[in-house]
């Protein structure tokens, strides 16, 4: 991807998250607010899952489109802000179980498995290493839906749908960042891997992990 690409595609997802804030804020319960909030991510769900032919996900997406259709005929719903909080967390947890299973005895942690695909040289220290960090990014799924629990249940909505659409991301990008400073300051002796490689690695590893919740 192009810097310019690059740079295109992260002023556009900033410029969708504020939008997503201020209908959160402003017109949450409206049907076509809901639409609006829901209907890019179930594009990008079923972009993901129909090349791969992952029916279970694809009959929850046609089932969410048929749940978002009936609150469109229906007018809007009363509490939708709990859905909102639902499908955030469902993806968090759906994430946190992914990375969770592959850190089973005998398995291959997500991330030594994209460790080793970009590594010529991969020692032991490595492979331990890049476990750890599989089980850290487990422990921050889990920590970003018990944070956004609280935010929901003793906060007021306007923070909730801050923490959501602009603070979840941020997050996750400066964990991203902040552990592959961390990993070449603590570490030099790692192979150096770009930065680009990785997060590539990463949104792949993502994809799949997904994928494999959802089978």
């Amino acid at each position: 991807m192009s810097a310019w690409r690059l740079i295109g595609a992260v002023l556009a997802l900033a410029a969708y998250a504020v939008l997503s804030h201020l209908l959160m804020v402003h017109a949450a319960k409206e049907p076509w607010a809901v639409a609006a909030l829901f209907g890019p991510l179930l594009v990008g769900v079923v972009a993901a899952a129909w090349p791969r032919r992952q029916w279970l996900t694809l009959m929850a997406c046609a089932a969410l489109v048929a749940w978002l259709a009936a609150i469109v005929l229906q007018g809007g719903v009363a509490d939708i802000n709990r859905m909102y909080v639902l499908q955030h967390a469902g993806i968090h947890l759906a994430l946190a179980w992914s990375f969770g299973l592959s850190l089973r005895t005998g398995s291959t942690p997500l991330i030594t498995a994209m460790a080793q695909r970009l590594h010529q040289q991969f020692s032991p220290a490595l492979r331990a290493y890049t476990r750890t960090l599989t089980a850290a990014w487990v422990a921050y799924f889990v920590g970003m839906v018990m944070l956004s629990a609280l935010l929901y249940l003793l906060a007021p909505w306007p923070w909730w749908s801050l923490f959501c659409n602009l603070f979840t991301p941020l997050a996750a990008v400066l964990f991203f960042v902040g552990e592959y400073v961390l990993r070449y300051l603590r570490h030099p002796e790692f192979e150096r891997v770009s930065l680009r490689a990785t997060l590539a690695a990463y949104r792949a590893n993502a994809a799949a992990a997904q994928g494999g919740a959802a089978k």
